[in-house]
Parts: structure tokens; C-alpha cells; sequence
């Protein structure tokens, strides 16, 4: 009985090391994106107190959404070939993947209301400017094998 807990923790062991691996990476990405934020932003002390705030709680939202769209893509990404489902199970999917876009837009609009009712225009411009300048070079990184 011990040998085969002992093997089933073995055949299990590099999935629960890849699973902190990219938890970690997770983290370490989000670290990565404050700091650079912060520096891109030059926030005073009054504008990033109203800044952090709301910019958590958007990541936070965005978070939930992408994990119930991690849940609820699980089946497209199972089915091997498109042709084995049926016309209606594709359609399905694909208009469950525009509310998802949809629902993400909303959150944008959403906490851009609340930035811009909460800071000066050009924070909000500097703030947009650096998600996408942070995008790519994060790709970046990850091509030059940085990570």
C-alpha cells in the first residue's frame, strides 16, 4: 500500500511543480508590471492612493473573468477537431467567447469611468500607455528568453 502512494506522488509530482511554477511566474509577472507601473506613472502620493486601489480591484475583476473563461473554454480545447462537434456546440462557443470579450470591455469602460472621475486625464493616458508599452515588452523578454 505504501509503494503505490509513494508512486502515485511520484506520477503526480510534475504536474504539482508545474502548477507553482507557473503560479510563481504569475506573481513574479504582476510584481514585475507594479513596478514598472510605478515607474511609468510617477505617481504623487495622493494620486497613487486613489490609483491602487482602483486599479486592484480591476485586476481583480479581470482575474475572475478570465478564470470562469479558463472553465469554460475547457471543452473547445478538448475537442481535437472542430468537426466532431455539432453546429450549434460550436456556436455556442464562439458566442460564449464574444460575451467573454464583451464582459472585459465592460470592465474596461468600467474602472476607465473610475480613473478618469478620480485623476487627471493624463494620468489615465500615461497609465493606458503603459499597459500596452508593458505588453510588449513583456513578449519581448519572454522572446529573448529573459522570462
Amino acid at each position: 500500500m505504501k509503494n503505490l502512494l509513494a508512486i502515485a506522488f511520484l506520477l503526480c509530482l510534475p504536474f504539482l511543480v508545474s502548477a507553482q511554477r507557473n503560479e510563481g511566474r504569475g506573481k513574479e509577472i504582476e510584481a514585475y508590471k507594479s513596478t514598472y507601473l510605478k515607474e511609468k506613472l510617477e505617481l504623487t502620493p495622493e494620486e497613487a492612493k486613489i490609483f491602487w486601489p482602483i486599479y486592484n480591484s480591476m485586476q481583480s475583476e479581470q482575474a475572475e473573468l478570465r478564470q470562469e473563461r479558463r472553465k469554460n473554454m475547457i471543452s473547445f480545447r478538448k475537442s481535437t477537431e472542430i468537426e466532431n462537434l455539432s453546429d450549434t456546440e460550436v456556436e455556442s462557443l464562439i458566442n460564449n467567447e464574444l460575451n467573454f470579450k464583451q464582459k472585459d470591455l465592460n470592465i474596461d469602460r468600467k474602472y476607465y469611468n473610475k480613473f478618469k472621475s478620480s485623476l487627471p486625464i493624463k494620468v489615465v493616458g500615461k497609465y493606458y500607455r503603459a499597459e500596452q508599452t508593458f505588453k510588449r515588452e513583456l513578449l519581448s523578454r519572454y522572446r529573448d528568453g529573459k522570462k
